[in-house]
């Protein structure tokens, strides 16, 4: 198992799992398809998954749920509150 070999690969894009099932799941997320199921009755934009069209949301909504204990800014999404708490390292 643990010999780095990935022989499932897959054939839109070379991406390649080592395990079977793994590219399976690859395949049926709709990353190779223009599909975009989740649309913002807001602005029109499209997202592939519901927690993106979710996260997207908070754009309008103004929503900040991640906030700074050291500043108190907010942040819309993980990833920015996470970025911006260097600043205080």
């Amino acid at each position: 198992f643990h010999t780095g070999e990935r022989p499932y690969g897959c054939s839109e894009c070379g991406k390649s799992f080592t395990v079977s099932s793994h590219l399976i799941q690859h395949q049926h997320r709709r990353f190779h398809t223009e599909e975009r199921p989740f649309q913002c009755t807001e602005c029109g934009k499209s997202f592939l998954w519901r927690s993106a069209l979710l996260r997207h949301w908070r754009v309008h909504s103004g929503e900040r749920p991640y906030a700074c204990a050291d500043c108190g800014r907010g942040f819309a999404v993980s990833s920015a509150f996470l970025r911006h708490r260097r600043v205080h390292s």
